[in-house]
This record gives C-alpha cells, structure tokens and sequence, in this order.
C-alpha cells in the first residue's frame, strides 16, 4: 500500500481488515511506500499494531513529477499514486532479482475475507504477470481523449483481441513512463495513473473474481469479498460531516483514527 497522512485513516481500516479476516496473520506482511511524513506514519503504525510486520519504503516523488500532467481530479496528480509502477525498484527481491509476489491495496478498501486466498491466485504460464479484476465492458472513451482516439497510431493499442479490455496494474515501468511522456505533449487520457496501466497492460492479465473489487460503494451496491471505496468520495470524511452512505456503516468499524491527528512532516 502506498502510505500518506490524507489517507491514513483509510489505510489504517484497511490493515485492520485484512488482519480481521485472515486465518494466520503472523504470515502477512505489509509494504508500505511514502513519500513523506515518513516518522509520523511509522510512529502511528506501530502505536496501533504493536506486533505487526510491515516495512515503509521512502518514495522520492520527484522522480515522476516531471511525468504528470493534471487530470479532472486534483487529487490524482499526486506523485505518490504513481509509486506502484516502481514497485519492483522499491520492493525486496527474490534469487532472480524479482519481487515476490505481492498484493497491491488501495488505501480506501476493506477486505472481508481471506487475503491469503487473494494472494494465491494463479497465474498462466504466459507473459501475465499481474492479476487483477476484468472489467471487459468499460467504455473506454471516457479514459482517452478525443486526441487519442483520432489518431490510428495511439488508437491501434486497443484494436487487436483481448487488448480491448480495460484491465490494469504492473511494474513495467519505462512503456509506462513512454506514455507518461506522451501525455505532456498531447494530453491522450484522463483519470491520472490508471489510463498508463490500461495502455501497457489491456488484456494481458489473469482474471480474479469481481467480488475481490467490489468499487463504486458511494451508492447501495454490496456482494463483495474487497471491499472499495472507489471515487471522490471516502467513508470517514462522510462519516465526520455526518452524512455517511449506507455503506459507510460497513467501513466504521475499522475506523482507528476517528479524530485526525497533527502531524509534523519529516
């Protein structure tokens, strides 16, 4: 999980979650990359979960900054959400130099099951190397702009068979950054980190079961295993105006931080 103050108090639900609902949490251990406030975040960790094994990896923001371009949400333009492309630079390594296999959280997420049982999804012995939820019948015009679609080059990447499908998330990290680089030219997509992701790797992913992403929970929608919830609006900003969702009450008892702290960044 990528770790910042905003969103602490969603990461911290989160991590109790997954702890809740794992059969043998001593075996889960947590990555965590920030790219600031490091101390602050270390210090709240540890005072909630005192045996937890986990490690924070300082993330150098700088080095993507150049890369992004604003998107209709001020909050997507973070260097921060674009740390999960470096992954495999930040993250320990295994004989062959690779990282182990990982699961990758959002910080608005609860999980009601096993992650243990997410983890072991299998993986075809092809060139996949990420597993993730497919969502085969998203319109893709509402990620790329009109000046992605018009020109037969760019348009191309999505022509040929499974390539059509929206899925995302991997480490390639230099064709993500081609793209990244394109995008300040000509501005191709919208919705900060996710349309890179689609480019590189539309169709080249092992399926898992929607109910490990059940998104879009502003609204009355529940049959999930992951719970998500996805978009502007978070369940503890809700929940502290007083006008929570119906769902929200599903996020409340995970909520360890229900008054925000001051922090001093380090």
């Amino acid at each position: 999980m990528t770790l910042d103050v905003v969103y602490l108090r969603g990461s911290m639900a989160a991590i109790l979650s997954v702890l809740r609902h794992t059969a043998c949490p001593q075996s889960v251990q947590f990555h965590f990359v920030a790219s600031s406030a490091v101390d602050y975040l270390n210090a709240t960790i540890t005072s909630s979960f005192p045996y937890l094994s986990y490690r924070i990896y300082p993330f150098d923001g700088s080095r993507v900054a150049g890369f992004i371009s604003t998107s209709i949400r001020a909050a997507l333009d973070s260097p921060l959400n674009y740390a999960r492309s470096y992954l495999d630079r930040l993250l320990p390594t295994d004989g062959d130099g690779c990282p182990r296999r990982v699961v990758y959280l959002d910080s608005d997420v609860i999980l009601v099951d096993d992650i243990l049982t997410l983890a072991a999804t299998r993986l075809p012995e092809t060139d996949t190397v990420l597993a993730a939820p497919e969502y085969c019948n998203a319109n893709l015009t509402a990620y790329f702009t009109p000046s992605f679609w018009s020109n037969p080059v760019l348009s191309m990447t999505f022509s040929q068979g499974r390539h059509r499908q929206p899925c995302y998330f991997n480490t390639g990290v230099m064709r993500i950054e081609e793209w990244m680089e394109l995008q300040k030219r000509m501005r191709i997509y919208e919705l900060g980190s996710l349309p890179p992701f689609l480019l590189v790797f539309a169709g080249r992913i092992a399926a898992v079961d929607h109910r490990w992403n059940q998104h879009g929970l502003g609204g009355d929608n529940y049959s999930g295993l992951l719970l998500h919830w996805s978009g502007k609006g978070k369940p503890w900003a809700r929940l502290d105006a007083g006008r929570p969702c119906p769902l929200d009450v599903l996020w409340a008892p995970y909520d360890l931080l229900q008054t925000p702290c001051a922090f001093e960044d380090s």
